[in-house]
Formats: structure tokens, C-alpha cells, sequence
């Protein structure tokens, strides 16, 4: 997948700063006015969010469930910009949402991980936008889809959304993990890759679904070069109507704040950036001899393709790819080498070792 293009527009409350990270901050959902107000007039005192949040429609899996206060909450956002200066941030999920936002003044819009995954939802409120330059922050999908995710992005931009930010907020799972969503560090990587002009932003609460988790989470966006992050806080965590278990308050998220390490691009000593610039040539070297190894296999592959071909042997043998990850896992393990990227490694050469034999 080749990078893409996008029209972006600066924005100086999405600037990266040297001192302190981008933050958006405020509670999962807008319950009250009075906790709308209590929980926004904390943050703003403390100073370490440069956007307050706060979730007014609720797409909830079953019925029955907080589902948000809906429009009237507005007013409460209007209430606390108006008298701290913060601008506001919400949700939108179609187009009836955005018509509401646009007339209460709401600043920014961002798109869930359940509507970004579904493209007629997405083109909706993007027209619903047509030359409304708001800014517009899109969550990623939730299964780990890059071109899903990619393609809201792009659908926002082709209506005129200059302002675009993405919401790194981890992917839901079947089986069992420590965090709520699984981060998939990688597939934010590989989005900023092929979008580098695009801001990405992190939100730990949704990956880590536990508060306790959430200072660890953070402080590794932030060492793997995220714009910042989106953070849910509460007045009173314990008696939030939604997603309790992983807001905190606004005390604990100025200390959050206060205790993150903000990594540079570059050591100021020369002799560390000498070291490190040897150990990095040292890589390189491994890497091109793992790519003439590489190669080698993949010739070897051929000929295998061939022989097959000529005795009307099928291409794909189930149980020579399980004996390859079993042994390769063994011999992995022994190296010291994690379980999981020996299968992800053998799984993908075994992949392209298919489609050159299908060729031939």
C-alpha cells in the first residue's frame, strides 16, 4: 500500500510541543450539567488539556444502557466553553448529530470506532460537513482494517475536512488480553507511514478499559512518536454512567501529566549519537544479509514450484506449513526469540512462498 495523499490544513491546537504532550480530556459521556461543569472547570484549572470531551449520544451494544443525554447536553458544553474558554469536543454518528453540533457551536467532531467502520455512515456526515471546514478526529475501525480506517479519513477529506487528526484507540479482540482493546502499535505505525502529514493521537482509556493502565499506555504513544492523546476524566470516576472503570480524575490526570517523559528525536551528546549511529550501521548490515537469506529461500521456493508442477502436486500443503511453524517456533525459542513474532515471520514468508509457486 503506497501513501496517500491528504489535504491537510494546520491546526496549532493539534501542534506537537516539546514540553508537553497535545491533550483532549473530559468524561465518556455528558451526565449532567453539574458534572459537565465540576469535571470541565477541574481540567481547565489544572492547564493540561488543551480540548474538553464529552461523549453526548452513546452507541451502546444492547438497549437499556446509558445511551447519552442527547441534544441537551449541548447547552452544557456551550455553558463550560463559554466560561473557561475550552473549546469542546463530542461525537457525532450521523447526520442529525452533526446539524446539532454546528448549531451549538461545538468545535470539534470526532467519529467513533463503531461508525468508522462502516463507510455509508462515514460518507454521510462527510457530506453533511460539505464546506464546513470543522476539525474532525476519526477513531480507527473496530478490527484492525487499516483500509477502513484510511478510507474515512480520505472520504473527510474529499468533502473539504482540512482539519483531520486520527484516534489511535486499539481493536477489539476475541480472545483474552490484558488490555480492553488490543493497541496493535503497528498498524498506527504503518498509518502514519502512509499518511505522514496526518496528526495521530492516542486514547488510552478505550486500549486499556482500567485506569491503573493508563499512565503506561500513554508514555508509550508518546515514545513512539504520537501527536498526543485523549484521555477520559471524570469528577467522580466511581458513579460515571459509562465506562467507569477507566476514567480518572482530573487530580490523577495532572499527575498522569506531570510524571510523562517527553522523548526527543535526538540526544544532545554526540558520542550517544555516535553509538548509536554505529549500532544502527551494525543493523543494517544484519538486514541485507537477512535479505540475501531471504532471497535464497524464495529461489529455492521456485524450484519447489516447479518440481510440484511437473508432478501435479498441489501448491498449498497444510501440514508442511504447520511442521514449519513448530519447528521454526522451537528453534525461535531457543534463539531467545518471542513465540509470537516467529509465527508472524514464518507466516508471512509462507504467504508470499504461495503466491510464487501459484505463478509458476
Amino acid at each position: 500500500m503506497s501513501p496517500t495523499e491528504l489535504h491537510i490544513k494546520s491546526n496549532d491546537l493539534f501542534a506537537k510541543k516539546a514540553d508537553k504532550p497535545f491533550l483532549i480530556a473530559g468524561p465518556c459521556s455528558a451526565e449532567s450539567r453539574i458534572q459537565v461543569l465540576e469535571t470541565g472547570r477541574a481540567i481547565a484549572e489544572k492547564g493540561d488539556a488543551s480540548i474538553f470531551r464529552a461523549g453526548v449520544w452513546k452507541p451502546r451494544t444492547r438497549p437499556g444502557s446509558f445511551e447519552g443525554i442527547g441534544e441537551p447536553a449541548l447547552a452544557w458544553l456551550q455553558e463550560l466553553k463559554a466560561e473557561t474558554g475550552m473549546p469542546v469536543a463530542t461525537e457525532v454518528a450521523n447526520a442529525h448529530h452533526v446539524e446539532a453540533c454546528l448549531e451549538n457551536n461545538i468545535d470539534y467532531l470526532w467519529i467513533g470506532a463503531r461508525t468508522t467502520v462502516n463507510p455509508f455512515y462515514v460518507q454521510e456526515i462527510a457530506e453533511a460537513l460539505r464546506g464546513v471546514d470543522i476539525p474532525v478526529m476519526v477513531k480507527n475501525p473496530l478490527h484492525p482494517d487499516i483500509g477502513l480506517w484510511m478510507g474515512a479519513l480520505e472520504r473527510f477529506n474529499k468533502c473539504g475536512i482540512s482539519q483531520l487528526m486520527a484516534i489511535h484507540r486499539g481493536f477489539y479482540s476475541y480472545e483474552a488480553a490484558p488490555y480492553r482493546n488490543v493497541p496493535k502499535w503497528d498498524l498506527a505505525i504503518k498509518l502514519k507511514r502512509l499518511m505522514p502529514e496526518l496528526p495521530i493521537i492516542c486514547d488510552p482509556s478505550h486500549i486499556a478499559g482500567d485506569a491503573a493502565l493508563i499512565s503506561d499506555l500513554s508514555q508509550i504513544a508518546l515514545d513512539l512518536d504520537m501527536d498526543g492523546l485523549m484521555i477520559e476524566t471524570h469528577c467522580d470516576p466511581a458513579s460515571a454512567l459509562s465506562d467507569a472503570k477507566q476514567q480518572i480524575t482530573p487530580d490523577t490526570l495532572h499527575q498522569l501529566m506531570n510524571n510523562l517523559i517527553m522523548p526527543k528525536a535526538i540526544h544532545e551528546s554526540e558520542d550517544f549519537n555516535r553509538q548509536l549511529n554505529k549500532m544502527r550501521s551494525i543493523i543494517d548490515r544484519y538486514d541485507n544479509e537477512l535479505l540475501h537469506v531471504i532471497q535464497k529461500r524464495m529461489e529455492m521456493v521456485a524450484e519447489i514450484g516447479k518440481a510440484k508442477k511437473e508432478n501435479n502436486i498441489m501448491t498449498f500443503q497444510i501440514e508442511r506449513f504447520f511442521d514449519i511453524l513448530r519447528t521454526r517456533k522451537s528453534t525461535g525459542l531457543e534463539l531467545g526469540l518471542s513465540k509470537e513474532m516467529v509465527y508472524e515471520l514464518f507466516e508471512l514468508i509462507h504467504k508470499h512462498s504461495i503466491n510464487i509457486q501459484n505463478k509458476i
